[in-house]
């Protein structure tokens, strides 16, 4: 039986080195698991929402760009310049916004206009490219795929000068609890859009860059896991015992068929 037994044997150290390794790459290996819930995950917040804005209107000029930020808790803020940064662009004639500011968690919108220019122009071309539209904490996970930059690249250049842009932003809270148990809180959110030129007894409106927000009651949580050691030792002794006993099978099955065979050709040289 040894002739036989050897090439099992090799068999089955590597068929338990692969099974082993794979095990091992999986127990090395973080999961992400994803949960839903109905809560305010950042109570410590103080009820505000951290927002990253950065916006081109290449046919704007900066001194006429403005922030204007309203909500349901009767917040009404005409021309917000903190944390603002105005650049810039096509030599002065269009103007790229950057702004970092909070807004409270209840409906509202924020809006890119020239509302707060002291003095109001004829015309004012409202065409734009977003860059960047995010909520709170900045979250980059490999395994995590998500809607926390849903405007990034969106091109309303071709679009009519003169409209106003309307983007309904559903905002939906998300937590990432790493393995030390830390937590990061963001927000991702689905976007809708319509593009309008509107009119009133006065006359024309004047065209702004509408971003109107709701809160989503439903929380997201992803959270990082990885595989318990015990469950680890335990696929490792069931992969080295099972493989050994089919083996073993496998081995006494060509034994026996080796001496079976043996004994026929003895009996035809009989």
């Amino acid at each position: 039986p040894l002739l036989t037994s050897v090439p099992v044997s090799v068999c089955c150290c590597l068929f338990i080195l692969f099974l082993f390794l794979s095990e091992l790459s999986g127990f090395i290996a973080t999961e992400i698991v994803n949960e839903l819930y109905v809560d305010d995950p950042d109570k410590d917040s103080g009820g505000k929402i951290e927002v990253n804005l950065n916006i081109s209107l290449p046919n704007l000029h900066c001194e006429l760009v403005g922030l204007d930020i309203q909500d349901e808790m009767g917040r009404h803020e005409v021309g917000h310049i903190d944390n603002s940064m105005k650049i810039p662009l096509n030599n002065g004639d269009g103007c790229r916004f950057e702004g970092h500011f909070s807004i409270n968690k209840v409906p509202g919108n924020f809006h890119v206009s020239t509302h707060s220019a002291t003095a109001q122009p004829q015309n004012p071309d409202m065409t734009h490219v977003i860059h960047k539209l995010s909520f709170g904490d900045k979250l980059q996970v490999h395994n995590v795929h998500g809607a926390f930059n849903a405007l990034e690249g969106a091109d309303k250049l071709s679009s009519n000068p003169l409209a106003s842009h309307d983007y309904i932003l559903k905002i939906v809270p998300t937590v990432y609890e790493d393995m030390s148990g830390k937590q990061r809180y963001s927000y991702q959110y689905t976007v809708a859009n319509k593009e309008y030129v509107a009119y009133s007894h006065t006359g024309r409106i004047i065209p702004a860059i509408w971003f109107r927000y709701d809160l989503s009651p439903i929380t997201v949580k992803y959270t990082e896991r990885r595989q318990p050691l015990y469950r680890f030792i335990t696929s490792i002794c069931a992969i080295i015992g099972g493989t050994f006993t089919v083996a073993g099978i496998l081995d006494s099955c060509i034994f026996t068929a080796s001496e079976a065979w043996k004994k026929i050709q003895l009996g035809k040289m009989q």
